[in-house]
């Protein structure tokens, strides 16, 4: 047999996983809760981006006359201690949650997708990043990321990456467990032995199997830095208090819960509906990237 038929005979063998049906998206995407986890999430979006559209008030704008007012024409959701209207900082607030989300999801995907690659291959480099990593995961995140706020300041750059730096290990691990997965692979050993650059062979061959787990493991870390970001606030330790998101206005409500509970609850329940659909959409991206899950679907 050639070399060139071998190496055809190699890549032949490349694992189902490489080779996603599509029928998978759509059995998945076209059930229920799916539908629906989409349709929040896009609607969270769509509000975070025209709040200043949808917002009757300025979210700082304070009037010390209608402070602590209920449900009224004038204030569909009431006013805050500041006579803050409570409408216009939970959509202004909505901008920061997802703005969160989203940057910790797309910084430590590629911080985690460059080092687990470097980590898996190089037998070297792995035993001292894994060290480093386990380091890591063995604070919990919460407090590395009060700790870190706490010692460079509180904003929002500041608490993009106090929540990055604890979802990085969990995304190593992912990325590191599938370049072992694969590197000794009839496919990978034959471009090995044809000469192809490193570089050329992770990107190729390597990196394409790690895009589904990371796509699932994304969503995962988009949820959790929202979670995240609203405790961070919620225990004074977030975003600055002046601006708004869903757990600065929880705090700012909490000591006023028994009189006007909706402080609380407006924010609260947004964020438990974002959440609950990125997880939801999480879900269904697994059942249908991973094949043995789609079998099932």
């Amino acid at each position: 047999m050639t070399t060139t038929s071998t190496h055809q005979a190699a890549l032949d063998s490349i694992p189902e996983a490489v080779h996603k049906p599509r029928s998978a998206f759509s059995k998945t995407f076209k059930t229920v809760p799916v539908i629906v986890g989409l349709t929040i999430l896009v609607l969270m979006i769509l509000v975070a981006i025209f709040a200043p559209w949808l917002s009757p008030y300025e979210p700082t704008q304070i009037n010390p006359i209608a402070r602590l007012k209920g449900i009224s024409a004038e204030h569909w959701l009431g006013t805050d201690a500041y006579g803050r209207d409570v409408l216009s900082r939970v959509l202004y607030g909505a901008r920061v949650s997802l703005m969160v989300g989203a940057g910790v999801a797309i910084l430590s995907v590629t911080l985690g997708l460059v080092i687990g690659v470097v980590a898996g291959y190089f037998r070297w480099v792995d035993a001292i990043v894994m060290r480093i990593m386990d380091g890591l995961m063995a604070i919990p995140g919460i407090l590395l990321a009060i700790a870190l706020v706490s010692l460079s300041g509180s904003s929002l750059l500041t608490v993009l990456i106090a929540i990055t730096i604890p979802e990085v290990p969990r995304v190593v691990r992912l990325v590191r467990s599938v370049i072992l997965s694969v590197r000794n692979e009839p496919y990978v050993e034959a471009a090995v032995s044809l000469g192809t650059p490193t570089l050329t062979l992770m990107r190729r061959h390597l990196v394409p199997n790690t895009l589904a787990p990371l796509v699932v493991q994304g969503t995962y870390v988009f949820a959790s830095a929202i979670l995240t970001e609203a405790i961070l606030s919620f225990l004074g330790a977030g975003v600055p208090p002046a601006t708004s998101s869903w757990g600065n206005v929880m705090a700012d409500g909490r000591s006023f819960f028994q009189l006007l509970p909706g402080l609380v609850l407006y924010p609260g329940l947004l964020l438990s509906l974002t959440v609950l659909s990125v997880n939801v959409l999480g879900d269904a991206l697994r059942d249908a990237l991973d094949p043995r899950m789609a079998r099932r679907v």
